[in-house]
């Protein structure tokens, strides 16, 4: 307080937003141009990603995983260095490999690839060629659930949006190839949520942007789920049938992951990550993305 008796705000503590970091490394960085455009847009597309996950506080530490593949003949994916925290990874630094693990692409770092990270990945990868991003995550929420003998309940709406939910059980760190068959097996042909149990959760989507849009829903359910369970349990709850799920799913994939008036033909999530491509461009993180539909201010 200055000696007018007015309050000296240059004194009071900065507040910060969830996720964000003093040093920001800007997503589109000047390393990227030695890539086609393609391969270009869904590095940035990727890195952005990282960076929501971070946003959100659903990291832990330099570990989990999101991968994307590259395109639709090579065999090829972009994965994160291991070593960087989420908020560090840009568009350059994501690592190339192909479906054995193997560096095509080191980025502009020296770290490596996790092999327990891929193991996970690749396995998916294989057995589902319609899948083009795999997210695994570990946040408490996640991990509470997975513990739960009754699973990922149909207790809320988001629960119903993210569609079928297959479940893998426990067996270590995934370093093991022999488990590869069965991580396929339980994901099944068309499921794009899995439950680890006693370990976390694997998203899926045909794009990146389907596979935000699903992983927000999914940690909506997760932690509605785990506070529901402090106030008296399966006992207290109205769940919802099966029937349900595709019934609100019919109507949530209405122009993207939402319904929509706009004439546009918005993919499924499109029109979300739209959205939370624009806050983190607006933090001046320079995500490259390649708008759709630019906000235009009426007159």
């Amino acid at each position: 307080m200055d000696e007018n008796g007015a309050i000296n705000r240059c004194c009071e503590p900065q507040i910060k937003l969830a996720g964000s970091h003093q040093y920001k490394f800007p997503i589109q960085d000047e390393k990227l141009s030695c890539y086609d455009d393609a391969e270009k847009n869904l590095r940035c597309k990727l890195a952005s990603l990282y960076r929501l996950v971070d946003f959100h506080r659903w990291t832990h530490s330099i570990y989990n995983h999101i991968t994307a593949r590259v395109s639709e003949d090579d065999e090829h994916f972009l994965i994160n260095p291991f070593g960087l925290y989420y908020y560090e990874i840009t568009g350059s630094s994501l690592v190339k490999i192909d479906i054995n693990g193997d560096t095509l692409d080191s980025g502009s770092t020296d770290y490596g690839v996790n092999k327990a990270g891929w193991t996970l990945h690749s396995a998916v990868h294989a057995a589902r060629p319609d899948i083009h991003c795999v997210i695994h995550l570990h946040t408490p929420a996640g991990a509470a659930v997975s513990c739960m003998k009754c699973g990922l309940l149909r207790c809320c709406q988001e629960s119903l949006i993210i569609g079928e939910v297959a479940y893998h059980p426990y067996s270590g760190i995934l370093v093991d190839e022999k488990e590869r068959q069965l991580i396929a097996k339980n994901l099944g042909k068309s499921t794009k949520i899995m439950i680890l149990h006693n370990h976390g959760l694997v998203v899926c989507g045909e794009t990146v942007e389907e596979a935000y849009y699903l992983l927000v829903n999914l940690m909506a359910a997760m932690e509605t789920q785990v506070r529901l369970m402090s106030c008296g349990g399966l006992d207290n709850m109205i769940l919802m049938d099966e029937d349900m799920v595709q019934k609100v799913r019919s109507v949530a994939g209405l122009g993207g992951g939402g319904v929509s008036k706009d004439s546009t033909e918005w993919k499924f999530g499109q029109l979300e990550y739209e959205a939370a491509m624009r806050m983190l461009d607006n933090m001046g993180l320079k995500t490259g993305y390649p708008y759709k539909k630019a906000i235009k201010s009426k007159q």
